[in-house]
């Protein structure tokens, strides 16, 4: 029986956590302190974000690193992209090769603009490097929980890590593919949280579905021109971690981020929005991380620009909409070789 740890009781981590164990595996979620670990133990599910989904019985918590990571053949980190880089340093000198590190956090490091993969290798010996993997795809975790059809990637330098993870991961409700186009699915999964916001926003001012439809496909376009700028394949974004991800990030109410555009619409405060909401939303910090990569790329924006000035320098949504469309005439891959 493969041993796996997962760190980060998330919605998120709760959902590969119970779902690796329902694979077979050992599963060991961390975390974060012992009252923690002992109040899950306790209720057999995370009463917070999956009161109806119970523990398997592979599955056990623990707030200890070392017992989490004993013989563990594959970590899997689903934490926040702003404490992800913590999370890793609390681990890390508990980590021996060959385990496998998979990310399964969509974000980017606001301060740095970092990939979660390119965290890893900064934090993590050498000897790890080739095995660090990344997760992504149109994998809404309630709907997973719940046992639900989906697909994800997995992507990694090592194909041998990939398939491993590929192998622990799927069930006939889960079927996953695998990548050689880290950057790609990494920035697939980040970038798409930007324009749901916008979706929601559309959504919210009631903009129909030829509004909708031209904002997700100008924002697909818009995230494939960074991820080729960054080094990534074109081919990625018109998959299951491009446009995949996009179209249900954009279009179910499951969606944290579009739930932000569409309350920012009738105009609820961020500050208030993100305070009723249990789970972090990572597409509002990814927009000035996203802006921070694009400008060291020199990579044009718009829409990124737009949800940022929406969301943290006052612009009215339908302002910034105007402008939107108002912009020059160009051709419609402009920018993507």
């Amino acid at each position: 029986m493969a041993r796996v740890a997962v760190v980060g009781p998330t919605t998120w981590g709760t959902t590969l956590a119970v779902h690796l164990a329902s694979c077979g595996a050992q599963v060991w979620l961390l975390a974060r302190t012992e009252a923690e670990a002992a109040a899950l133990a306790a209720a057999g599910c995370n009463a917070r974000f999956l009161p109806d989904v119970p523990f398997p019985q592979d599955l056990a918590v623990t707030h200890k690193p070392s017992l989490a990571l004993d013989g563990a053949e594959m970590l899997v980190i689903a934490v926040p992209s702003s404490s992800f880089r913590q999370n890793v340093r609390r681990i890390r000198r508990h980590l021996r090769p060959p385990t496998i590190v998979l990310s399964a956090t969509k974000g980017l490091e606001l301060e740095t603009g970092r990939r979660m993969s390119q965290v890893l290798e900064e934090e993590l010996p050498a000897a790890l490097h080739e095995r660090i993997c990344v997760l992504s795809g149109p994998n809404l975790a309630l709907e997973i929980a719940a046992g639900k059809l989906a697909t994800t990637v997995v992507a990694s330098r090592s194909h041998a890590a990939a398939e491993r993870a590929q192998e622990l991961l799927m069930s006939p409700a889960l079927r996953v593919y695998t990548s050689e186009d880290v950057v790609g699915v990494e920035l697939g999964g980040a970038l798409k949280n930007i324009i749901a916001i916008g979706a929601g926003l559309a959504d919210g001012l009631g903009y129909g579905d030829n509004g909708k439809a031209a904002f997700i496909t100008r924002g697909l376009a818009e995230i494939t021109r960074l991820g080729v700028a960054a080094g990534a394949s074109p081919l990625t974004f018109a998959g299951l971690a491009g446009l995949g991800d996009l179209v249900a990030t954009c279009a179910s109410p499951l969606s944290r981020n579009h739930r932000v555009g569409q309350q920012l619409a009738r105009g609820v405060p961020l500050d208030k929005i993100l305070a009723s909401m249990q789970n972090v939303v990572e597409g509002v910090h990814t927009t000035g991380a996203a802006l921070k990569m694009a400008a060291e790329l020199g990579v044009e924006m718009p829409i990124a620009r737009a949800t940022q000035q929406v969301l943290f320098e006052g612009l009215d949504p339908r302002q910034a909409v105007a402008e939107l469309m108002g912009r020059p005439p160009r051709r419609e891959w402009e920018g993507i070789r």
